[in-house]
């Protein structure tokens, strides 16, 4: 999948590459297992850490060393050279980060959702390119081999004509974990944007691998957006809430979606089409085909972390999986979310705690959520009386 449409300076990225991190706790560690996977295959080395409280000796990974730590990004990459910036930082903070390291000619990967807003992604997406570095958007569902191979399965007719595209996600989500940071589950603090919703973090690759498979990722290639967001936590934003994206070629793809599950499973996208269908578990890399006769068949796929993409595009000029523009869709959906009036608070009758697991549980969404990614309806549509009739956004060019 070419989505680089940039051109970047890769003359002086040889050899082992310095990586700074910034944002090492919560989902940082991901990433700092990852760097560390990578520093011990001789591809990086973790030079720099960047958190506003330095991690303990016991927080670092002990085949990682004692990387330089500060507080301080941008002195952080003077003082190392680091080549690469990973960012993992609060959602408000990505575009200033990445345009902190694009001025020092250092390359990115940014976590998603690359940005709060689609004025703040344009700031970003421009700069870096402005800029003339590389930068990798972190949904790592897209450097999956299942997402090619789907597309040509689509491409050559394997269950005919292309209908409509789904994506499903079921997740629960304890209260704690809105009190993990600040800024979760708000859609602005202190003035600015945030949007932490079920839709843009969480299961944001759900909405974005969904718009891939549907040739739909640039903002472009979106033309209306409609979306109910409600929420059954005590939260700005929505943790029950579906999107429906109309493509410039005419295509639905409907994203239903919630952190309420009664009984959570894995998310999915399913491609519809005229005789058949293709489900995708993005998080396992697994995919069944089903189409008219023949029996279901049944794949695995490898992926390409994103990451080692990124040190490969500079290195050896591997093709970069997911350059912003590749995500300019997405920040459509974020931006339709960020535009509509604040979810609605679901009434008590519609949710029940669980005591023991502390956390809240809307009745029978598992099933609104299936059949929603089934039939390309949104809730209101399949006759939740808790959801609230949606908002279309005609999306401007």
């Amino acid at each position: 999948m070419n989505t680089d449409d940039t051109t970047t300076n890769t003359e002086a990225v040889t050899g082992t590459v310095d990586i700074v991190l910034a944002g090492a706790r919560g989902h940082g560690r991901w990433h700092l297992e990852n760097i560390r996977r990578l520093q011990d295959k001789g591809i990086v080395r973790l030079a720099g850490i960047c958190e506003l409280t330095p991690l303990t000796a016991e927080e670092i990974p002990e085949s990682l060393g004692t990387p330089e730590q500060s507080a301080d990004f941008g002195a952080l990459l003077d003082a190392t050279g680091a080549r690469i910036a990973v960012i993992c930082t609060p959602i408000p903070t990505h575009t200033d980060l990445a345009l902190a390291a694009a001025e020092r000619g250092v390359h990115v990967l940014l976590e998603k959702p690359p940005a709060p807003s689609y004025a703040e992604f344009r700031r970003m997406a421009d700069g870096v390119a402005g800029a003339g570095i590389a930068c990798q958007i972190g949904f790592q569902s897209l450097g999956s081999h299942a997402v090619p191979a789907i597309r040509r399965l689509i491409e050559e007719g394997a269950i005919g004509e292309l209908t409509g595209i789904g994506g499903a996600g079921a997740w629960a989500r304890a209260e704690s974990y809105y009190r993990r940071a600040p800024w979760a589950g708000k859609r602005r603090m202190n003035g600015v944007d945030v949007i932490d919703g079920a839709l843009t973090n969480p299961l944001a690759h759900a909405v974005a691998t969904a718009l891939a498979l549907a040739d739909a990722s640039r903002a472009e290639d979106v033309t209306r957006i409609e979306t109910e967001l409600q929420r059954a936590n005590d939260i700005e934003s929505d943790d029950t809430s579906c999107v429906r994206v109309t493509t410039a070629s005419g295509l639905r793809v409907t994203v239903a979606v919630t952190l309420c599950a009664e009984n959570p499973g894995d998310p999915y996208v399913v491609v519809h089409g005229d005789r058949g269908r293709i489900t995708y578990w993005y998080k396992q890399d697994r995919v069944l085909l089903q189409r008219a006769g023949h029996g279901p068949e049944e794949y695995e796929y490898g992926s390409t972390d994103l990451l080692e993409n990124l040190v490969g595009h500079l290195t050896d000029g591997d093709e970069l999986l997911v350059a912003p523009e590749a995500t300019g869709a997405f920040m459509k959906v974020v931006e339709a979310i960020r535009l509509a009036p604040d979810p609605a608070p679901l009434p008590a009758s519609a949710w029940r705690l669980l005591p023991d697991e502390e956390r809240r549980v809307v009745p029978g969404i598992d099933g609104l959520v299936a059949a929603a990614a089934d039939t390309l309806a949104l809730y209101s549509e399949l006759g939740a009386d808790w959801a609230r009739p949606h908002e279309a956004n005609e999306v401007s060019p």
